[in-house]
């Protein structure tokens, strides 16, 4: 691999104008193509094969819908201190917001108001009308939005609090936002100070900016095919830019490395291409095998994001290995420190004074001191784990600023917080049952014995004669544990009912579905876990030819995945720090967001791993000792791993602090991630369990050794060449 990228890095060299004239050239091509296509996200977070689903194919069967189902968007109202909704002066302001949204907007086909729906609450204070519109929810233009917020000025000038709820959403996921931005400034920043140059620094951001621009336009393009949901294109834009950023910053410092020994730009930049790039490969190669595990879970929406986010990685990784070269080539003169009389630099390279490894030397100087402080430390912040609940976020998660959240409110104020836990009880009578009525009867009354039920409506036939509905109204909200402990007495009841009363019960609707999806992940989790850990095993013994060393790196992800949970847990289940991150509310942890740390963080701490330990490799290889080459790796890698953790932790926190509260627990969870793995974890654990092992880090029986493909990821060909040939040249001018 290291001498494929070398040639790689060289051709790059010779034709970096056209390679950056392409690079640039296909973003615009499809920015063109995306943009006239427009984007088609499908949100359906459904997974097949659960009792929800099959409960809720069969209740479609019987109740048919029309195709295009029109969006709804519901104008919820409170009355004014003293009066109610049934008021005069209150029911025409309503009556008055509902004539005119229908006059302005052509696309709306009935209205109408809490009296006429008869859904007033019991102090007549609180009620909600409709709009209905003749298309989906989904292209229900921002027009038809702007006249309905501008409608209900008129009820809210007249002192009625008007909040909007229903199937369209107003206010929208926003990727790209002013937090995202500031986190891409921090990463320049610390770029700057990594190498003291702003034109180095804006590199890495340029390169990850266009692989990153590449990647989200082929999602989109992609969304006219494909189910792909809009969280995909979050979880990719934010793991396309750090990567991006991180891979074009491991190839940019080696060139500089190699300039400072004075090798040309081009040998510079080939050898960089050779070492680094085959390191970027690898480590990258790891980040899309996790990402795409997510198939694992057999989930299509989960996939669907595991897909796309590795598509945005294998991007960065062409462009790291091929645009960066070429970049380096056009401009490395410009951005390389200053040198002379080139061989005779190379020469007096390695005679140079080296610069201060203080860490490095009080890792090695105290390793069982640091090994039991960290895993210490991560093992106590994991415990909250061990009570983790998880669930999907709904309008009751979001900040109080949006009108949703109020909405939300003021439903639950009026018919309390099970109106959001709505389950569909569907009852589907066998063919031999002798009197269908008597035993539809006794399933009622079975039902309403289960505690936490607030009402259950008259069952309502369907078409097909032996399927009834019945809605069941929890007493406590959609994500409190008596609504999923309700959800499975239900399900435990209904062998016994169709023992006796020769009717299947199932359980259906929103909340039943984000039970199921929350249970399927929750099991798919430790399969998941287990696979990508084997996987990292194997190839980490691949790549550093030894045993204990891959062991030690699984286990010290499992510490960073472990703490990372734990840390997510204690902040937004238990609801602590909730202020400082700017979460408005304590909710369940995000059904998907264990899955999808596991495969990122995964990833990205065998970055961090592979970029710190092949240094040391490298040296161990050469020397065999073994502290020298763990002081070597902290010395060489141990600050470009600290700029690039800083950088992932800048552009992670930048959509930490979205509005969405999805996108906020997906960047809480990998800021914090990374901060555990790259800082406590690869930078303090790992040297000084290293440290401890001493030369039996790097034992590998011979048997296995004579087995085992070389990789080469260090790139010693390249250097052994390279070696050969400056010895030739120095004979000659000797």
């Amino acid at each position: 691999m290291a001498k494929i990228l070398f040639k790689i890095g060289n051709w790059a060299v010779n034709h970096s104008k056209k390679i950056i004239g392409a690079s640039i050239g296909v973003l615009v091509i499809l920015v063109v193509i995306a943009l006239s296509m427009g984007p088609s996200f499908e949100e359906n977070m459904s997974i097949p094969g659960t009792e929800s689903e099959k409960a809720l194919k069969a209740v479609e069967r019987a109740f048919p819908q029309p195709e295009d189902v029109g969006g709804e968007v519901q104008l919820v109202f409170k009355a004014p201190e003293g009066e109610t909704l049934e008021s005069e002066d209150v029911a025409n302001k309503m009556k008055d917001v509902l004539d005119q949204i229908k006059k302005e907007d052509k696309m709306v086909v009935s209205t109408a108001t809490p009296i006429d729906l008869g859904n007033l609450s019991t102090d007549k204070k609180i009620g909600f009308a409709t709009v209905v519109y003749d298309v989906p929810s989904a292209e229900v233009t921002d027009k038809s939005k702007e006249i309905v917020l501008d409608s209900i000025e008129i009820t809210r000038d007249a002192g009625i609090q008007t909040e909007l709820a229903g199937s369209v959403a107003f206010s929208e996921i926003e990727v790209g936002g002013i937090t995202e931005v500031l986190g891409v400034v921090v990463a320049f920043v610390i770029l700057a100070l990594t190498f003291t140059s702003f034109l180095v620094a804006g590199m890495p951001i340029l390169t990850a900016a266009i692989g990153l621009g590449i990647g989200l336009m082929l999602i989109l393009i992609g969304t006219n095919m494909f189910e792909i949901t809009s969280f995909s294109l979050t979880l990719a834009a934010m793991l396309g830019l750090a990567v991006g950023i991180d891979y074009a910053l491991f190839i940019v410092s080696r060139f500089r490395q190699q300039l400072t020994r004075g090798y040309s730009v081009k040998e510079s930049v080939a050898i960089a291409n050779g070492t680094a790039g085959s390191a970027v490969v690898f480590a990258g190669i790891t980040v899309i095998v996790a990402l795409l595990g997510l198939a694992v879970a057999d989930i299509p929406f989960l996939t669907a994001m595991g897909i796309s986010a590795a598509m945005c990685v294998l991007i960065a990784i062409f462009i790291a290995v091929i645009v960066v070269p070429a970049i380096l080539g056009l401009m490395g003169h410009k951005i390389g420190p200053n040198r002379k009389n080139g061989l005779l630099q190379k020469m007096k390279g390695s005679s140079q004074k080296t610069d201060s490894n203080k860490w490095g030397k009080f890792v090695t100087k105290r390793p069982l001191l640091v090994t039991i402080l960290g895993i210490g430390l991560l093992t106590v912040i994991t415990l909250p784990f061990f009570h983790m609940e998880l669930g999907l976020p709904d309008n009751g998660t979001k900040s109080d600023e949006t009108t949703e959240r109020r909405a939300y409110d003021l439903l639950s104020e009026a018919y309390g917080p099970g109106y959001h836990a709505n389950l569909v009880i569907a009852a589907k009578i066998q063919k031999n049952t002798e009197d269908p009525q008597d035993a539809l009867n006794n399933v009622i009354e079975q039902l309403e014995e289960l505690p936490n039920i607030k009402s259950l409506t008259p069952p309502i036939p369907g078409a097909t004669g032996d399927l009834y509905i019945m809605n069941l109204t929890p007493e406590k909200g959609p994500n409190d544990l008596e609504t999923k402990e309700l959800v499975t007495s239900i399900r435990n009841k209904s062998e016994l009912i169709l023992k006796e009363q020769n009717i299947e019960v199932m359980v259906t609707g929103a909340t039943a579905v984000n039970i199921d999806i929350s249970q399927k992940l929750n099991d798919a989790l430790p399969l998941f876990a287990a696979l990508i850990v084997g996987f990292a095993f194997i190839l980490l013994v691949l790549v550093f030819r030894s045993i204990l060393v891959p062991l030690k790196a699984v286990l010290g992800f499992l510490l960073s995945l472990g703490a990372t949970l734990g840390f997510i847990v204690f902040v937004i289940q238990d609801g602590n720090l909730l202020n400082i991150f700017g979460l408005p509310t304590a909710s369940p942890v995000l059904s998907f967001l264990p899955v999808i740390v596991v495969g990122i963080l995964f990833g990205l701490a065998m970055d961090y791993e592979v970029f710190l330990v092949s240094r040391m490799r490298e040296v161990y290889s050469h020397t065999g000792d073994a502290r020298k080459a763990i002081l070597a790796g902290m010395k060489d890698s141990g600050g470009v791993v600290t700029a690039a953790g800083l950088i992932m932790i800048s552009v992670f926190a930048g959509f930490m602090f979205a509005p969405d509260p999805i996108i906020k627990q997906m960047g809480l969870a990998l800021t914090f991630g990374v901060l555990f793995d790259a800082f406590i974890v690869r930078m303090a654990i790992v040297p000084a369990v290293m440290s401890l092992m001493g030369k039996a880090a790097w034992y590998l029986p011979k048997w296995l050794d004579k087995i085992l493909p070389n990789l080469d990821i260090e790139g010693e060909s390249i250097m052994r060449d390279l070696e050969k040939k400056d010895s030739s040249v120095q004979n000659e001018a000797v």
